[in-house]
């Protein structure tokens, strides 16, 4: 669940759970109800910073049948789409360099 999938992203990243409340505008109290109590009450508000600070959706946070690869991706794309025209063109060149290999 919620807080099965915080601490498993978190720790994927090496945050503690002082940087993850950093980087969500959370205290470190609050991040650890959301990691240990069940069942855990947050606002959207607060998953949605989470779930930037994690690379993923609130989405799938929330919900049990998102993959977090597309989440990964989707937390991507959203990113992309507000990149300045010149990094999204060297990203695009990147990805055309690592794609010849298929």
């Amino acid at each position: 669940p919620l807080g099965d999938k915080i601490r498993t992203l978190r720790k994927q990243k090496g945050y503690t759970l002082d940087r993850l409340a950093e980087l969500s505008d959370s205290s470190k109290s609050y991040i650890w109800e959301l990691e240990n109590k069940d069942p855990p009450r947050p606002s959207a508000d607060k998953i949605s910073k989470i779930a930037v600070a994690l690379d993923v959706t609130p989405d799938y946070l929330i919900t049990e049948d998102v993959a977090v690869e597309d989440a990964t991706d989707t937390a991507f794309f959203r990113k992309y789409k507000k990149m300045d025209p010149a990094i999204k063109e060297k990203i695009r060149r990147m990805s055309d360099l690592i794609g010849d290999d298929e």
